[in-house]
């Protein structure tokens, strides 16, 4: 079905920003939900953002609003989160995800493809 890949996590400094890419596989992609989630060690994982499958609503959760960005290019498949001022406390895996509609989408449970996840350290 559809294959997702994370991709542009690293190592950063406070203040700075990265980009995630996240490139997914098939032809019904355009219609999926797609979020961003992020699990740091020793804790759940928990909601960033999400967009809708034409790309014309998002929504963030309050600890990264006004800082990240949630984005995709259908032709391209793939979905960006943009990270600016950037925390130590948003060092995490980050997990892009995704699935046709469903009023869940603020958990993990509204998902049903789901990419390995890439690694965002940000030091103090």
């Amino acid at each position: 079905q559809v294959q997702v890949v994370e991709s542009g996590g690293g190592l950063v400094q406070a203040g700075g920003s990265l980009r995630l890419s996240c490139a997914a596989s098939g032809r019904t992609f355009s219609s999926y939900l797609a979020g961003w989630f992020r699990q740091a060690p020793g804790k759940e994982r928990e909601f960033v953002a999400v967009i809708s499958g034409n790309g014309a609503t998002t929504y963030y959760a309050n600890s990264v609003k006004g800082r990240f960005t949630i984005s995709r290019d259908n032709a391209k498949n793939t979905v960006y989160l943009q990270m600016n001022s950037l925390k130590p406390e948003d060092t995490a895996v980050y997990y892009c995800a995704a699935g046709p509609y469903r009023s869940n989408m603020y958990r993990e449970t509204g998902y049903d493809y789901w990419g390995q996840g890439t690694q965002v350290t940000v030091s103090s």
